[in-house]
């Protein structure tokens, strides 16, 4: 019979020979890219790589960015579990010429991301034969913003998309296989990839425990899965693990400024390679997280959000018509596979994901997980408008059931996401470490706190080279047991009285010479000692002879017997920085957010010590009116420059005025004080619904009313009474 014009093209298309490869790599040696197919994945992929490439933020982005390229560009080893594959690449990508380490990674990244989108096509469209249900599933997730967001940065997740779109290309390829030689050079090829794809981020790795059962057995039910060929692809697959021999060996040299573990003995190996110090299998280390059903809820409100309900509605579409009696469903176990893997990854992941997704930081670490889901509802939603479109198969509107949709979805998602994923102007977090290293004093000691400051502060002095007269401590890593053997000799100039920080000084039970924070400070007299941001709660015995004093987003740690002038803090202070970003201009959940809200609260840190001190230091009575008074200025002086700010602002100046007008002090008027001590408290109360004091305060502001209505009749009488 003779087949349909259509029908004669897909069949070509979906045919198993390696034909003329247009791909490149992997690709183009085992034909997942071939003919019109392999042109039309590049064109898009280059499509794809240009938009990310207009909207790479030129410097440093948030979260681990700053610790990934500072590992590869001394050539360390990263966090847990090391990405010996993405460090690689990265370091290749920072000896390049053009823009600065960070954004050339950054770089690297986006051309990743868009190396994924094409995958992610040839899925599609060796499955299907549609151009149109490929360009859907490569267009709504590339554009969607989590894709778009984290793609254009320098962390592992384009690279992680990379991999699930090639083992997802391969299966498609290995399902469509005509012979057993080529099945057998496919199953090789990907036994190398899921052994690569887990020297990246090891959430694959559910990925491959549904794929390479798939793939073994379809070779033994076609009776070509021989013992040689099983060792085969056992070496194939330990061949792409290769990259984890980076580890032991870049621990072993020691030569980077910057590195994590100790991995030259077998344990240390494996403990950084189980992420045993983040609880292996958990998100995160100590933290108690959102249930299961809540976890999931938030997963499918995020897709629903990020690909759009038609999409989830014609992934659904391919997975419903492999139990329909319709024609070429021999891809039908394909579709089962990728459904098994989207499930058993959800499922997995929600129970193991311990992090409160109620919280906005939170949740925008756990969603950049989902990606991995997301990519393979984009591929099903592919093929389900490739079978709806198959449907129509014989009438005249079959170019509009296809491409319609799929080009109305991916306009939709560059229109709904361009300007909030575009960040070629976004320097926040490269600026807020610039500002904090510009503010210290020559030779100091930083000890760092958390990702933000530790991450940014050491791209910036590794990477560029600023304030290479500062040195940089990390407090967290002080208490492993591997930090100051490996890293003191990269931190000149600081003493350690010991081999690990611990609040209980002396011999651990393994042998090792512990310090606290109080010997520390007492060994390293010499230096100016700062902390950013905030001190280790469970050593306080720095107490002893320090005292904290605010230094804009960080503290200084000093001597208990120096005498605090708080006129010239204020004026040391008072210009630390030169900050310009708005109050509340980014998205919550953001780690620019975090940056900004840091600077924001650095303006009025000294004025809150300073009033603090009033309120708890046993001082003499006119001593604390003067720090009132310094603090009522200071406060007044902040919120009056800056009109829109934190609504913690209002509350700490309506408590400054109302301190002054207890003093009594003749030189400022009870009435002004009254007014904005009744205006702010208000304030205070409209912006923060949740506070658990509201009613206390809205009762004290009716009390303040009563007492500021009183004053002006008194006032009014005066005035009557003196004419």
């Amino acid at each position: 019979m003779v087949q349909p014009a259509r029908t004669r093209k897909v069949a070509a298309h979906m045919g198993a020979g390696p034909g003329v490869g247009t791909g490149t790599g992997i690709g183009n040696g085992i034909g997942i890219g071939n003919g019109a197919g392999g042109a039309a994945a590049g064109a898009l992929g280059a499509a794809v790589a240009a938009l990310y490439t207009a909207t790479l933020p030129p410097a440093l982005p948030g979260g681990d960015a700053g610790e990934l390229i500072t590992a590869a560009y001394e050539l360390g080893v990263a966090h847990p579990p090391g990405y010996p594959l993405f460090t690689l690449l990265a370091k290749v990508a920072t000896e390049l010429p053009g823009g600065s380490p960070a954004f050339r990674v950054n770089l690297l990244c986006g051309l990743v991301g868009a190396a994924a989108a094409s995958l992610l096509f040839c899925t599609v469209f060796r499955l299907s034969g549609s151009y149109a249900g490929g360009i859907l599933a490569a267009g709504v997730f590339s554009f969607s913003r989590l894709t778009w967001q984290w793609s254009i940065t320098a962390e592992v997740f384009s690279l992680n998309n990379l991999f699930v779109g090639l083992l997802m290309a391969l299966t498609a390829h290995f399902e469509e296989a005509s012979t057993a030689k080529e099945r057998s050079k496919i199953s090789k090829w990907g036994a190398f990839c899921c052994g690569l794809s887990l020297c990246n981020q090891h959430t694959i790795v559910l990925y491959v425990a549904c794929i390479v059962p798939w793939v073994l057995s379809q070779l033994f039910r076609k009776r070509e899965l021989s013992l040689g060929h099983l060792l085969k692809l056992g070496l194939c697959f330990l061949a792409g693990l290769l990259p984890y021999l980076y580890l032991p060996a870049s621990s072993y040299l020691n030569r980077a400024r910057w590195t994590w573990g100790d991995q030259t003995t077998f344990q240390g190996f494996l403990t950084h390679f189980l992420r045993e110090e983040y609880g292996t299998f958990n998100l995160a280390k100590s933290e108690t997280g959102s249930s299961m059903g809540e976890m999931l809820l938030f997963q499918l409100a995020q897709m629903k959000s990020e690909l759009s309900l038609p999409v989830l509605v014609l992934a659904l579409v391919a997975c419903v018509s492999t139990a329909l009696p319709l024609k070429k469903q021999h891809k039908s176990p394909v579709i089962w596979l990728f459904t098994g893997m989207l499930c058993l990854y959800s499922l997995f992941f929600a129970w193991r994901a311990n992090l409160d997704v109620t919280k906005p930081l939170f949740l925008g670490v756990v969603e950049r997980f989902w990606l991995q889901s997301s990519a393979v509802v984009a591929v099903l939603a592919g093929l389900g408008l490739a079978t709806l479109a198959s449907l129509g198969r014989d009438t005249v509107l079959l170019p509009c059931l296809e491409w319609l949709p799929a080009l109305a979805l991916v306009a939709s998602q560059l229109w709904a996401n361009y300007s909030t994923c575009d960040q070629s102007n976004n320097y926040v977090v490269d600026k807020f470490a610039r500002n904090v290293l510009s503010s210290m004093p020559r030779g100091a000691v930083i000890l760092l706190r958390g990702d933000l400051p530790g991450n940014a502060l050491r791209y910036l002095h590794y990477c560029e080279g600023m304030r290479p007269d500062i040195t940089l401590v990390d407090q967290e890593m002080m208490t492993y047991g591997w930090y100051l053997p490996k890293l003191a000799k990269h931190l000149p100039g600081v003493h350690f009285p010991g081999n690990r920080w611990n609040p209980v000084e002396g011999a651990l039970p393994d042998g090792t010479l512990a310090f606290n924070l109080h010997r520390f400070l007492q060994v390293n007299k010499h230096k100016e000692v700062f902390v950013c941001i905030g001190l280790h709660e469970g050593d306080s015995t720095w107490r002893r002879s320090h005292s904290l004093w605010p230094w804009g987003t960080c503290e200084k740690l000093v001597p208990s017997g120096a005498v605090f002038d708080p006129g010239e803090w204020i004026r040391l202070t008072r210009n630390l920085y030169n900050w310009t970003e708005g109050y509340g201009s980014f998205s919550p959940s953001s780690w620019e957010a975090v940056a900004n809200e840091e600077m924001w609260q650095a303006r009025m840190k000294t004025a809150f010590f300073i009033f603090d001190l009033a309120e708890r230091a046993s001082v003499t009575a006119e001593m604390k009116a003067q720090l009132y008074t310094f603090a009522y200025t200071s406060y007044k002086e902040i919120v009056s420059s800056h009109p829109h700010h934190p609504v913690n602002w209002h509350k700490n100046f309506a408590i400054a005025c109302e301190r002054m007008l207890r003093l009594g002090r003749g030189d400022v008027d009870p009435e002004l004080l009254l007014s904005q001590t009744v205006k702010h408290f208000l304030l205070y109360t409209q912006k923060a619904e949740d506070d658990p004091q509201r009613q206390d305060i809205l009762q004290a502001v009716q009390h303040l009313r009563e007492e500021l209505q009183g004053l002006r009749r008194r006032k009014a009488e005066l005035r009557r009474g003196a004419g």
